[in-house]
Order: structure tokens, then sequence, then C-alpha cells
């Protein structure tokens, strides 16, 4: 998740700041005809998981071996595809609600594709048992640092189970695809590798013909709205949590430093200067889930490389203007308390996107990451908010 480049861009902010800081009972529910809904009442909750690992730092609960495996330089691929094979069962032991409640009938196949630069990139897909009729296609777009191989399994095998294919690609650059790793030369190159890969797998004989949605989480919120503002017609509607795509003014770098990044990402581009902060009790709410970050071994937490900050930068400024463009059918799930991405900017996307059908939900007291370091019955509200959504528009079809 984008934990390093919220900590680049985004200083703490006194609570009063906050729009959306307040005392509420429940989750929020907002509509287009600007009606404030109250939802059904969920227990107190905060949080959602952090799936980078903590560098330098022992991994409790195994073998010395497997973390010496774990310190490896993973600047390239094929060192991070070990890696993740090493630690592939003991994620799947570990004791969080998205492991456990896991279906075991759930269809699994991982594959590489090459894309139009000639990477390898991981591909993932989760179908419902044999004999369940699907209802359409969920495509994933992960966030910074991030892969599509730890927590999103768990949530992938559920909202699989409820009769949805699931897909998922790691970027370039991150997880098991091609590229160095936390290095992203151009945004509009993981965009447009979206896309790419998507249009091969809503080809895929279980899918075609179904609605197709494309759902993004944080940074990878940013890449979903692009990749639909650029294929508006490839997509039936869009799935943000937490999404990354405008940086609050009282959050955006003073001119100066915009300057100086952009300079040095043109002599320097692939160093790793820009300053980062251990975010991890800003993100996960339980302290149990929290200390399970560092089993996502493969995700990227080193410093922010110089040209990522400036592309990342750069996307959020476009998709900022582009907003009103945004027509699809549109779900925004954000933590009201999240200090990681800012909630008014899922509240702005909400105000001035021109979609008819358009919904926000904000999570009383939730932070980052709602799909994965809430409460358990947190977790399983917003799966289910998700699964809810994706019904009443597949319902016809």
């Amino acid at each position: 998740m984008d934990l390093a480049l919220a900590s680049t861009f985004r200083p703490s902010l006194p609570l009063e700041l906050s729009l959306l800081h307040r005392k509420l009972d429940r989750p929020i529910i907002l509509r287009h005809k600007w009606k404030w809904k109250p939802l059904t009442s969920t227990s107190g909750t905060k949080g959602r998981a952090i799936t980078m690992a903590l560098k330098g730092a022992k991994i409790e609960g195994v073998s010395e071996a497997l973390n010496e495996i774990a310190s490896q330089n993973l600047d390239h691929a094929p060192a991070r595809r070990r890696v993740r094979s090493a630690f592939v069962a003991v994620q799947q032991q570990l004791d969080h609600i998205l492991f456990k409640m896991a279906p075991a009938d759930i269809r699994l196949d991982e594959w590489y594709e090459t894309n139009s630069k000639g990477q390898q990139i991981f591909c993932k897909s989760w179908l419902p048992k044999p004999g369940i009729r699907i209802k359409g296609a969920l495509c994933f777009s992960h966030g910074y640092g991030d892969t599509c191989t730890f927590f999103f399994e768990g949530i992938a095998k559920y909202i699989a189970a409820a009769g949805y294919a699931v897909y998922a690609i790691d970027h370039p650059g991150f997880g098991l695809s091609d590229g160095l790793h936390g290095y992203i030369p151009e945004f509009d190159g993981i965009v447009d590798n979206v896309n790419e890969q998507y249009v091969k797998i809503k080809g895929r004989p279980e899918v075609r013909g179904l609605p197709h949605f494309i759902f993004g989480q944080s940074m990878g919120g940013a890449i979903a709205l692009k990749a639909l503002l650029k294929e508006p017609r490839e997509w039936d509607g869009i799935v943000l949590v937490a999404p990354m795509c405008k940086i609050a003014e009282d959050m955006t770098p003073p001119v100066p430093l915009q300057k100086v990044l952009i300079f040095l990402s043109n002599i320097m581009p692939q160093a790793k200067i820009v300053p980062t902060k251990d975010l991890a009790e800003l993100a996960i709410r339980e302290f149990k889930k929290r200390k399970m970050a560092s089993y996502n071994v493969i995700s990227y937490s080193d410093k922010t490389r110089v040209k990522t900050a400036v592309e990342l930068l750069n996307a959020t400024k476009y998709i900022e203007s582009q907003v009103e463009k945004v027509a699809s059918p549109m779900l925004i799930l954000h933590g009201a308390d999240d200090k990681v991405t800012d909630p008014r900017v899922s509240q702005y996307l909400y105000e001035n996107a021109s979609s008819s059908d358009k919904t926000l939900k904000l999570y009383e007291g939730g932070y980052h990451c709602i799909l994965e370091g809430e409460p358990d019955d947190r977790i399983l509200t917003v799966l289910n908010d998700i699964i809810s959504w994706l019904d009443s528009r597949c319902s016809s079809s």
C-alpha cells in the first residue's frame, strides 16, 4: 500500500483540520442525490492493513533461514519470486480473518503475460467453485509498494465466493512482475499496462459478455481512475478504496521542493532519496494485524525513488483536473480517520465526478487499511458493501 509515498507528501495534520473528523455513530453513505443516509451500525473499528514489509526488521515466528531469504536484495523480479515462494505457506497460516475465512473451493490460477514492453507481468485469478454462476468480473489494481499476493488473496477469495471472477496483476516494478523494485519511470506506463492486461482477461471465456469492473486501492485507485478515463467504454463501473486521486492543498509539497524533485528526477531518477517514515500505526488500527505487515516480504518499503515521487505527484494533479469526466458507476470507500490518504479527497471526487450513479461510504474511526487492518466485523462490512454494490449492478445481466 502507499505508505511510503503518503509519508513523503503528507505531513501530520491536526485532527481539527479534517473536514470529516467528527463523532459519528455509524458509517455514512452519500449518493448522487446528495442525501446522507446512515448504514447499519458497526462496532468500534479503525484501520486498514499495511502490506509493506518493515525492511531490516526480523520477522517474528519464522526460522533464521526464512529471515535470511527475506533479507536479500529485491531490486529485481527473480529475487522477489524466490522470496515469495519461500513464504507462501507461512502467509496462509497467519491468524488473520482474510486467511482464516478464505473458502477452500475457489479456483485459482497464476500465470505471466508478456506486455508490449517485453516485461513479464504476474497475473492471478480467483473464480467461484464449479457450478456457481459468474455474475461479473472484478479487476484489481494494487497500491504503491504492494502486491496482489498477500492480503488481497483473502479479499479476492471472499468476493469470488459471492459469484464474481476476480483478477489481479502486479504492476511493473512491484510484486512478482518485471521491473526495478519501486521504480515508476512513467505513470502512464502502469496505466497502459493495466488496460493492456485486462483487455486480454476480459476476453476469457468465463467472463466474456459479462459486466467488468475495475477496482483500485490507494495508489491503485489513481491507476484505476486514469485507466477508466483513457478507456471509459471498457468498464461498467469502478470501485475505489482510499484512493490517492488528489493531494489536499494543505499537504501539497511546496513549489520549491517540487522543482528540486523534478530536477533530481532528470539526473538520478532511480535514486532512493525521498525520505519516508513508518506509518503502520496510522494505517492499521489493530495492533495484531499491524504486526503481520512484515510477512508481506516482497513489498517495497525503502525510500521512495525520485522519479517515482514525481510521477505520482503529477498523476494526482492530472486526475484532479479530470474528475468531472468520470461518468461511470462509482463506489468510493474510505476510513473517516484515514491519515494516509485524505478522506476529503474522496469527498472531492464524489462531489465533482459527473456520474449519475455514485456512492461514497465513510467508515467511522476507519484508518487507511479498511479492508485489511480493521477489526474483523469492519472488514466483513466493507467486503459485503462491495459485493452488494456489484450485485445491484449485475442483477440484470
